[in-house]
């Protein structure tokens, strides 16, 4: 399938990609790394008159501990450079675990951790060709106004299916969003909405340019695990991260992320204070996975069913908080 044709627009500096964005808006579309947007753009999903290539802003492709301690990584710093960092491996292991998880070696090389966190959801009657979704109508998330997934419903339930935000949430990371407004720090678990086709609150005119992660967070233990057909290129069709910090043989705290099964990555209420203060054992793990299982909604947004992508969701939380707890 061919691109429809559009203009290369290349900025060497943040400043410059905010004129751009000021004098374009929503006519573009962002690239980081590519992998998600341009397979969109053949299937006629986007087909925007510029494209907005943010490679050249090298000043975003970096990782480095922040001045009064945590971590700060850049938008554009690829999955390959986090999953690799010896920094983050020893300070913030989940977070590595996921990026290592994510597509397969070469699209990690491309892919960016921005645009993991900005990834489009995804749904088995979106995610397809123009004739395709013409033949069956259209849906809420792109040019129709029917749910195919919950047919009757006014809500868009394409799933959201990145790796290192459930992971992020867990650390309870925070991203920096820039327009030509000014910069804002936004906690990333209010970055979602919930909504599949209006997935994050992110305007036409704003980036995500960095990624922070708090001290507070720093050498808690971390796990992730991820449900998928082929083992090394595809989506998580469920996945679950779990940090914890451990205190003479008891959880100190803990917290548990899940993906792929909604339309936002979600932390799991109420995790922290089941496993906070226990001692880990097989019938506590299951708790955590029953608590997880309850929290996934998934429908048929892939070729799974739902089902089974929720009780995957319940078996790796157990495993996930059993092996986080050394068990």
């Amino acid at each position: 399938m061919s691109l429809t044709p559009f203009k290369l627009l290349r900025p060497r500096s943040v400043d410059e990609a905010m004129e751009f964005l000021a004098k374009h808006g929503s006519s573009l579309r962002v690239l980081a790394g590519g992998t998600d947007l341009i397979p969109s753009m053949r299937q006629k999903l986007f087909e925007p008159e510029f494209v907005l290539d943010l490679r050249g802003i090298g000043s975003l492709k970096q990782i480095k501990p922040s001045p009064g301690g945590g971590a700060e990584i850049g938008a554009l710093t690829s999955l390959h450079a986090i999953e690799k960092s010896s920094f983050l491996h020893e300070q913030y292991p989940v977070l590595t675990q996921a990026a290592a998880t994510v597509a397969s070696p070469v699209l990690r090389n491309m892919g960016t951790i921005g645009g993991n966190i900005c990834l489009d959801t995804r749904c088995l009657w979106y995610n397809q060709s123009l004739t395709w979704r013409k033949g069956c109508g259209f849906c809420i998330k792109k040019d129709g106004d029917l749910c195919h997934v919950a047919p009757g419903g006014t809500k868009c339930w394409a799933a959201f299916s990145g790796d290192t935000p459930p992971a992020l949430l867990c650390l309870k990371a925070e991203i920096e969003v820039v327009s030509p407004r000014g910069a804002r720090r936004v906690l990333l678990n209010d970055f979602y909405t919930g909504l599949g086709d209006n997935y994050r609150e992110l305007q036409a005119d704003e980036l995500v340019t960095r990624i922070f992660l708090p001290a507070s967070s720093a050498q808690y233990s971390g796990v992730y695990r991820k449900l998928r057909v082929r083992g090394s290129i595809d989506y998580p069709l469920a996945g679950v991260a779990v940090v914890m910090k451990r205190s003479n043989g008891h959880i100190e705290d803990a917290r548990i992320g899940i993906t792929a099964v909604n339309p936002a990555p979600l932390l799991v209420q109420g995790a922290t204070e089941l496993l906070s203060g226990k001692k880990m054992s097989e019938t506590l793990a299951e708790a955590a996975g029953d608590l997880s299982a309850r929290t996934a909604k998934p429908l048929t947004t892939s070729a799974l069913t739902p089902e089974y992508r929720r009780e995957m969701i319940r078996v790796f939380a157990k495993r996930a908080v059993l092996a986080a707890a050394g068990n």
